[in-house]
């Protein structure tokens, strides 16, 4: 989480948000990059309740996103439910010292467990649910029409801009302008609104379904970043040095693919050359989590392998090259 966050967000902001949804005063943090995520508990069941900054998110967009979660879940999606705190309020909100406001959302606790990269679990079967399930979203969202609220279109997302976080990387710079304009001259075909995270840390698995949460990135883009993102995330996890192993990591790329595809089918239709695309998304991955991490970890607070990682996707991007080779 940024400083100028963290330096405004006393305790009382959080003790007023349990109070609000009548939470017990016991809570584990369990993230906070971009929101503050915890697992909090009330009548002995857990629930995860969300604290968003209005510098990440405005309340409009908060609202976009539960309205759209509440809606795959009533048509049987494998996602959370948002609960109305005890002023029947989906977002509740509390205005910071500095006069910024906070934002809390309270969603039950998907079923399942967390999978590692490294995982038994982390196989074709997985790989077939994770497919599935995405392509579930994206058949029923063809269905969705916002009441009131729109979420954002993804050239309205800050980590584009990547000129403000990193000023002094004119390379890369330029390599974004490129891809956005490559993005700009794309036809609007299988496009809409999409989670656009669905990592393997954004989904419980329960050995037989993906549970998936987190949507806070989701906006109105191409479905072939939905399937783009999942292969991005497990070569990122399982291949950590560009230089080696390229082959190894192309072969795995194919065997994911291959089931994560079969299992998206079940539900609709792929997009239309999504894999003559897909080198272009996982290129757009690299700009905004390069951007994101500049955004949110200042260099002193970065780990040597973090440094590491940021060099090999600053490399990427400079070459133009994806995280792995699609033939």
């Amino acid at each position: 989480m940024e400083k100028s966050v963290e330096s405004v967000f006393h305790p009382e902001i959080r003790e007023h948000f349990l109070r609000a949804y009548q939470l017990d005063s016991t809570y584990k943090l369990l993230g906070d990059f971009e929101n503050y995520v915890y697992e909090v508990t009330k009548d002995n069941q857990a629930f995860i309740l969300r604290v968003t900054h209005s510098s990440h998110r405005l309340e409009e967009e908060v609202l976009g996103e539960i309205e759209w979660v509440n809606f795959l879940h009533s048509h049987d999606a494998n996602v959370p439910v948002i609960y109305p705190s005890r002023h029947n309020k989906l977002v509740e909100k509390q205005i910071a010292e500095n006069g910024t406001v906070f934002y809390a959302s309270l969603f039950s606790k998907v079923n399942g467990s967390p999978v590692r990269a490294n995982d038994d679990r982390f196989d074709r079967k997985l790989f077939y649910s994770w497919g599935k399930e995405i392509g579930k979203l994206h058949r029923l969202t063809e269905d969705f029409q916002p009441e009131t609220i729109v979420r954002k279109q993804w050239y309205e997302d800050d980590l584009f801009e990547i000129e403000k976080y990193i000023p002094q990387e004119k390379m890369v710079i330029k390599r974004t302008k490129e891809i956005m304009e490559q993005l700009k001259e794309l036809p609007k075909t299988s496009f809409g609104l999409i989670h656009n995270d669905v990592h393997h840390g954004n989904f419980f698995y329960d050995d037989d379904e993906i549970q998936i949460f987190d949507f806070d990135d989701a906006c109105y883009f191409w479905y072939v970043s939905d399937i783009a993102i999942p292969l991005y995330y497990t070569c990122f996890s399982l291949f950590s040095d560009d230089k080696t192993d390229r082959s190894g990591k192309q072969e795995f790329a194919r065997q994911f693919l291959d089931a994560f595809m079969e299992g998206y089918r079940q539900e609709i239709n792929p997009p239309l050359n999504w894999e003559e695309q897909l080198s272009l998304f996982l290129k757009v991955r690299d700009i905004t989590l390069y951007s994101a991490l500049n955004k949110k970890i200042t260099p002193e607070s970065r780990s040597e392998d973090l440094q590491g990682q940021m060099q090999q996707i600053k490399q990427r991007i400079e070459q133009s090259e994806p995280i792995v080779s699609i033939n």
